[in-house]
C-alpha cells in the first residue's frame, strides 16, 4: 500500500493546513505534469503519468478529513477501520431528519415530474424554492458539526505531534472521527444531490 503522506513528503498525522498541502502537492505534480512529458521517450512519459497520477491521488486523500483518517488509520493499525456503524445516539434525530427531507424532496420531484400543465409547473418554482431552503439549512447544521469535528481534528494533532509515544491511545478517537466524518459526508451528499435536482 503507498503511503500518501510519504508521497507527498507530510508527515504522518491527523490534521495537514490545506494551503501548505496543495502548495507542495502543485510543486511535486509540476514536473510530473504530462503536458511536460510530452517530449519524452515512451517509458518516461508513462512513468511520468504514473507518478502524477500517484500524487494527484495522495493529495485528494489527505486534502479530505475523512479520507486522511482512513488513509492514516489503515497506515497506523495495518488494516482497514471498520466500517461505519451504528449512528451515535446524539445524531440519531439529525440521521431521521436528513431522511426525512429527502424522502420528501424525492416525492416532491417526482410530482412534479408527472406535471403536465404549464400552470401546474410555475406553481412548481416556488415549492421547489421552499425545499431548496429547507436542505440548504440541513446542510449548514452537517457542515457546522463538521468544522467542530475537524477543530477536535486539530486538537487531536497537536497531541499525536507533541507525545509519539502515545500515539497509539489517540487511535480509537480518531476512528470515531472518521465514523462521523462518514456520515457527514454521506449526508452531506444526500443533501447535495437533491439540492441540485430542485434547481431544474
Amino acid at each position: 500500500m503507498t503511503d500518501y503522506f510519504a508521497l507527498l513528503n507530510e508527515p504522518r498525522r491527523p490534521w495537514l493546513e490545506p494551503e501548505p498541502l496543495k502548495r507542495k502537492f502543485l510543486d511535486l505534480s509540476a514536473t510530473n505534469h504530462p503536458d511536460r512529458a510530452h517530449h519524452l521517450g515512451e517509458t518516461k512519459r508513462a512513468a511520468a503519468q504514473e507518478r502524477y497520477t500517484e500524487l494527484n491521488a495522495a493529495y485528494n486523500c489527505l486534502r479530505d478529513s475523512k479520507d486522511r483518517l482512513h488513509h492514516l488509520l489503515q497506515l497506523e493499525l495495518g488494516t482497514l477501520p471498520k466500517d461505519v456503524q451504528r449512528i451515535p445516539s446524539e445524531l440519531m434525530d439529525l440521521s431521521l431528519e436528513v431522511g426525512k427531507a429527502c424522502r420528501e424532496a424525492d416525492a416532491f420531484l417526482a410530482e412534479k415530474a408527472r406535471a403536465t400543465s404549464p400552470l401546474l409547473q410555475v406553481s412548481f418554482f416556488q415549492r421547489s424554492d421552499e425545499f431548496t431552503d429547507k436542505l440548504q439549512a440541513l446542510r449548514q447544521r452537517v457542515n457546522s458539526l463538521n468544522d467542530r469535528l475537524n477543530d477536535e481534528l486539530k486538537q487531536i494533532d497537536a497531541a499525536w505531534q507533541a507525545r509519539a509515544a502515545t500515539r497509539a491511545t489517540l487511535l480509537p478517537r480518531l476512528e470515531e472521527l472518521y465514523r462521523l466524518f462518514s456520515y457527514f459526508a454521506r449526508w452531506t451528499s444526500q443533501v447535495q444531490e437533491r439540492t441540485v435536482r430542485l434547481s431544474f
